[in-house]
């Protein structure tokens, strides 16, 4: 994990990669748990004996549970240590590129776009999101988060 020591020096980093986080396995116990929290209950993700006999050969992960684990991935990819505060503003460009098969691992990757400053010592980052899978020949999803920090 990098560490950043102000939020100032950020602006700095502007097209360059920030972080990377540590791979988090997909389980179906995760699958069926967010199956359960969003009641999203589609064979799909949560009947592996019928999935085996899908499209994807296995149950696949929900695209939505990829994007939702965003904060997972950015809090093991960067910090930075004035930060007192950060909101999630919203999302641009979401793709989910490819299916995720149980038991995957992914990672992310973050790559600073821009850097506005807001006041009260804050400024609004736009990041690219580029989640890959372990072994995988092309991301799973790409998305630009928007965070509103301050320091």
């Amino acid at each position: 994990m990098k560490t950043y020591e102000t939020l100032a020096q950020m602006q700095s980093l502007i097209g360059e990669v920030v972080g990377t986080s540590d791979w988090v396995i997909i389980d179906q116990q995760r699958i069926q748990m967010f199956a359960d929290a969003t009641g999203d209950h589609q064979w799909i993700h949560v009947d592996p004996e019928r999935a085996a006999k899908g499209p994807f050969g296995a149950p696949i992960a929900h695209g939505f549970l990829t994007l939702s684990l965003l904060p997972v991935f950015t809090t093991r990819a960067f910090a930075i240590r004035d930060i007192r505060m950060g909101v999630n503003y919203g999302l641009n460009r979401v793709r989910f590129l490819k299916p995720v098969p149980v038991n995957s691992r992914l990672r992310a990757h973050f790559k600073l776009l821009r850097f506005e400053p807001l006041d009260n010592n804050g400024a609004q980052l736009t990041y690219e999101m580029t989640v890959e899978m372990e072994g995988g020949d092309k991301p799973v999803c790409v998305a630009e988060s928007i965070v509103r920090a301050f320091a």
